[in-house]
């Protein structure tokens, strides 16, 4: 059998799921379950590729924008998701998968903020996976928030403005740990803002099919072809 090296983690943009919809003559939000179940999936995937750790770009800062029957449609459809997470039947206690949220989550509603607290806090012992939902999420945003923090600590003394470098830069993040791969579904060939600081030198991989078409076999092609890609770091 072929010996691959596979990422420890993995960024997707789980992009297409409203063209999905629109294909089976849905209404364009309704995609939205379907790939609410492909996430499902990817937990079983990743388990028995061995793949540590996984961030999901689920809902970005620019998509409060979003309709509202679509928004609406999303905000229950988290709701009902992060109440699903902390039933200890659900496969995240199982596998013991530690689930975090980064990003502005203050924008959310009260309810679906107290449900990813206490999800995060029910899950924050488990070590074997991680994974992290990037919701109301952006790059630019998340540079600015580190900064300010940053600005702060100078500010109270308790940081030397000389003491500032990409690792003290990196623990005032929403997340300080690397990508070391980045799958964006659905034919688009944009970063979209989505860890600009962790993904600095991920291998991006840029691929057709919309996130509710996306399978086991598209997956394993994708970690094989990141196996066989030379990862120089600037070298």
């Amino acid at each position: 059998m072929e010996e691959i090296t596979v990422p420890r983690h993995i960024g997707i943009i789980m992009d297409g799921n409203r063209r999905f919809a629109k294909k089976l003559m849905m209404k364009p939000w309704k995609g939205h379950e379907w790939g609410k179940k492909k996430i499902e999936d990817l937990f079983e995937w990743c388990k028995e590729l061995d793949i540590r750790e996984v961030t999901l770009y689920a809902f970005s800062v620019k998509n409060f924008n979003r309709p509202k029957d679509e928004f609406d449609f999303l905000m229950k459809l988290f709701e009902e998701t992060f109440e699903e997470l902390m039933d200890e039947q659900h496969k995240i206690h199982k596998y013991k998968i530690r689930i975090n949220f980064i990003g502005r989550i203050f924008m959310f509603n009260p309810r679906i903020q107290e449900l990813m607290h206490k999800v995060m806090e029910q899950t924050k012992d488990y070590k074997e996976y991680t994974v992290n939902f990037a919701m109301a999420y952006g790059g630019r945003e998340e540079i600015i928030d580190a900064t300010i923090k940053i600005a702060e600590q100078v500010k109270e003394g308790k940081l030397d403005i000389n003491q500032i470098n990409l690792e003290t830069f990196g623990e005032n993040l929403y997340m300080n740990d690397d990508v070391d791969m980045i799958i964006r579904t659905s034919g688009e060939h944009r970063t979209s803002d989505f860890l600009p600081f962790q993904g600095n030198y991920a291998e991006w991989f840029f691929i057709e099919k919309h996130w509710p078409e996306f399978e086991k076999e598209d997956f394993v092609q994708l970690i094989h072809e990141f196996s066989n890609r030379q990862r120089r770091f600037g070298k």
